[in-house]
Parts: C-alpha cells; sequence; structure tokens
C-alpha cells in the first residue's frame, strides 16, 4: 500500500503533461517570432516554409528573396540564445535550491569571472586557436572556466575536506575579486582592444554559428541531465543539509556534482556569449511563482522558461534601436532587475 501511494505522490510532483505541452509551445511560438523579426522582417510563412525545405528538400519561393541567406545568420544565433537561456536559468535555479539562497546564482562560484578573464586575454593578445573553427576567446574561455573550478574546488578540498558550501562559496567570491582585479590590468594596458573588451563583457550571441550551438547542445544536454537527476536531493537540500543526510543521501558527493555541472554549463555560456546577467537570477523566481518550489517541478520548468526569456531579450536587443544593436546583457540587467525588484515587493507581500 505505501509503496503505490509514494508512487502516486511521485508521478503527481511531476510537471503535469499539459504544462509540458504548454511550456514547449511557448518556446517553439517564440523560437518563429524571434526567427522572422529582425532588422529585416521576414513572413512566418518563409520561417516555416525554411525549415521544411531543409527537412524535406521542397523548393519554396520566398516571399522576400533574401529570406534564405538571412534565415542562415539568424536561426543559429537564435538557437544559441535560446540554449544559453535554458543553460543559465538551469545554473541559477540549481545554485538557489543547493545554497537556500534566493540570491544565490552560478557567478558566486568565481566560474563566470575566470571564464571572462581568458576571453579577455585572448582578445587583448590576438590569441588564436589553429585548427579549430571556434574563436581564441571562446576557447580561452572554455579552458579557464575548467581551470577556475578545479582551482577552487582544489583549496575548498585543502581548507575543508568535507567541500561545505560556505567554503566553496567564499573561495568563488575571493577568486571574482581577485580575477576582476587582473581584468582591470589587463585593460589599462590594452587601450586600443579595450572598446572589444567592453562589447563582449556586455554579452553579445552575434555572429554565433551552428557550431557554437552544437557546444551548447551537447553540454547541456549531459549537463542538465545529471541536474534534473538530483532534483529529489535539491527538495531535501532546500530543508536542510542535516535533514538530507538524515535520509540518506551523500552531502558531499550531490554538491560537488552539481557545482561541477553548473561550472561547466556557465563557463560554455559565457564563453560564447560573454557575459549576461540577470537570467540566472530572475528566471528561477518567476518560474517558482508559476509551478511552485518542488524542484521536480520547477527544474525542467525553468528550462523551457529560460530559452523564452532569452530570446525575447535578445528579440529586444536585435529591434529597439535598428538597425544599430544592443548588447543583450545590457538589456537582461536592465530588464531583469526591474522585474526582480517586482517580484521581491510581491513576495515581502504575500509573507506580510
Amino acid at each position: 500500500m505505501q509503496p503505490h501511494k509514494a508512487e502516486k505522490n511521485r508521478i503527481k510532483n511531476r510537471l503535469p503533461q499539459w504544462e509540458y505541452l504548454a511550456f514547449i509551445a511557448a518556446v517553439l511560438l517564440t523560437f518563429v517570432l524571434c526567427v522572422s523579426v529582425g532588422t529585416v522582417r521576414l513572413p512566418w510563412s518563409d520561417v516555416i516554409h525554411y525549415f521544411t525545405d531543409l527537412l524535406f528538400g521542397t523548393d519554396y519561393e520566398y516571399a522576400v528573396s533574401s529570406a534564405p541567406q538571412i534565415m542562415t545568420v539568424r536561426v543559429p544565433r537564435v538557437i544559441c540564445v535560446a540554449l544559453s537561456g535554458m543553460s543559465l536559468a538551469l545554473c541559477g535555479c540549481a545554485m538557489q535550491g543547493l545554497l537556500k539562497n534566493p540570491l544565490a546564482e552560478g557567478s558566486t562560484l568565481g566560474v563566470s569571472s575566470g571564464a571572462a578573464l581568458g576571453a579577455i586575454i585572448a582578445i587583448a593578445f590576438d590569441i588564436h586557436v589553429p585548427f579549430l573553427s571556434l574563436a581564441g576567446p571562446t576557447v580561452m574561455a572554455m579552458l579557464f572556466a575548467f581551470g577556475s573550478i578545479m582551482l577552487i574546488l582544489f583549496l575548498a578540498y585543502r581548507l575543508d575536506y568535507s567541500l561545505s558550501t560556505n567554503t566553496i562559496v567564499l573561495l568563488g567570491v575571493i577568486y571574482s575579486l581577485f580575477v576582476s582585479s587582473i581584468i582591470m590590468f589587463i585593460t589599462t594596458f590594452s587601450s586600443e582592444k579595450i572598446r572589444s573588451i567592453t562589447y563582449w563583457t556586455m554579452g553579445s550571441l552575434q555572429g554565433s554559428s551552428y557550431t557554437e550551438a552544437l557546444i551548447l547542445f551537447t553540454v547541456l544536454a549531459v549537463c542538465a541531465s545529471v541536474i534534473l537527476s538530483k532534483s529529489e536531493e535539491l527538495n531535501a537540500f532546500a530543508i536542510g543539509e542535516d535533514n538530507a543526510r538524515s535520509i540518506g543521501i551523500d552531502v558531499r558527493k550531490t554538491r560537488l556534482t552539481i557545482l561541477i555541472s553548473v561550472s561547466a554549463l556557465i563557463g560554455t555560456c559565457v564563453s560564447i556569449g560573454g557575459s549576461i546577467g540577470f537570467v540566472r537570477l530572475v528566471v528561477p523566481h518567476m518560474t517558482r511563482m508559476i509551478v511552485g518550489p518542488n524542484h521536480r517541478r520547477l527544474l525542467p520548468a525553468t528550462l523551457f522558461s529560460g530559452a523564452v526569456f532569452l530570446m525575447l531579450m535578445d528579440l529586444i536587443a536585435r529591434v529597439i534601436l535598428k538597425p544599430r544593436e544592443l548588447p543583450i546583457g545590457a538589456v537582461t540587467s536592465l530588464i531583469g532587475a526591474v522585474l526582480f525588484v517586482f517580484i521581491f515587493a510581491g513576495t515581502r507581500r504575500t509573507h506580510r
């Protein structure tokens, strides 16, 4: 009797099928909207027939003659934006659950700063990577992101064998401050590159390619699978680490697994799109207000919400001052800050 009841509760705690369908429909509609709208507006029929041509090899006569050329550039960009939004939002949700802190996000680990340092070094010193189709800043950012989390975990292990969350976060904050000072020095002595460095740090997915989309998808598929499999553990962490230990969860292993997965996702996103703020902070809160705090429902919902949010932010960045384009990081920070104030105010009223 009890196992049957537990199975019913487990199914009930999942995201309902109709909610999955609603989120998927929202992502697809937003995707088509973002592909069709830009400096040159394309009819929805052209967008749909473009994908039909790719899948079935048909020959459609487009209403806009340049539609195939435009979508060759626009489609990989929107795909990269959607995958980045999914990755960043999932990281923020996992970190908030792991640390029991509504202000926690992936940048508290210092990985974003490490990735930024790698990219800025590549830009400042014109580092190129032969035999790879990826740009030097992308490769350097990935290497520095991985090296940063390895360094932080090594130091945390030497200082605290249990790898407590507080030790890792403290080292991550200190490391971020240290890296920020190095970035300031590099920027000071690279005045001729300061425009490129500044633009990269504001975040942009302009010129994204299918190769970068494939990298993002591969890392997301692996790391998201790991994080989603830890939804029950994150529910236990929300009550407290002692509670997690009491029900048989290996706290140290779970924490390490989630931190490494989050770091890999953030490092990849930063290496390709630069520093994009507030997605990791705002989207999990917005999604939590819709589906509740249960991570079995919250984590997959946050994935879809992150894709929709960042695609819309990228659309605003492209069209609000067209033909000029704003950095997506500037748009997410501006709108995200306003949204977070409303979320915080609403939460305070609810508690009262």
